[in-house]
């Protein structure tokens, strides 16, 4: 009986110790608005835990990871100039000895787009790098879609 309880016990911390490990500071959520009958804008939202953050798109080479957009070809939509995003908060980062822009708690981007038709469905990527004060998570990536009627 003993060295059940002690089974069960030890499963019971591997499986807590693993599912611990999985950490996603950053949730991401999508919506649009149509402007007019043949433009709209995607909003991509960033909700950012507190204590974490997520860089800019614009950071030079030779920083850390830029949050980056890639969005699908479709023949219902055509982007209308680059994704736009507030402006960063900047700080200098020894490690990479230069200064970067990142944001916390949330940002949120926009990407206008043309309607070639009255309805289109909107599908991309966004890829960042959250970090912390003493860490920063490998890249990640959240796929999306948002139908603008």
């Amino acid at each position: 009986m003993k060295k059940i309880v002690l089974m069960i016990t030890a499963v019971i911390f591997v499986v807590a110790g693993a599912s611990a490990q999985i950490h996603k500071p950053v949730k991401w959520t999508v919506a649009s608005k149509k402007l007019n009958s043949k433009e709209a804008v995607v909003f991509i939202k960033a909700t950012i835990q507190n204590g974490w953050h997520i860089y800019s798109q614009n950071v030079k080479d030779g920083g850390p990871i830029p949050t980056s957009f890639q969005f699908a070809q479709a023949a219902d939509y055509a982007l209308t100039g680059k994704t736009a995003e507030p402006k960063s908060k900047v700080k200098h980062e020894e490690v990479f000895k230069m200064d970067v822009g990142y944001f916390t708690n949330e940002v949120i981007f926009q990407q206008k787009v043309s309607l070639k038709k009255g309805t289109a469905t909107v599908k991309g990527t966004v890829e960042w790098q959250a970090c912390d004060a003493s860490q920063c998570l490998p890249p990640d990536e959240y796929s999306f879609a948002v139908t603008i009627k």
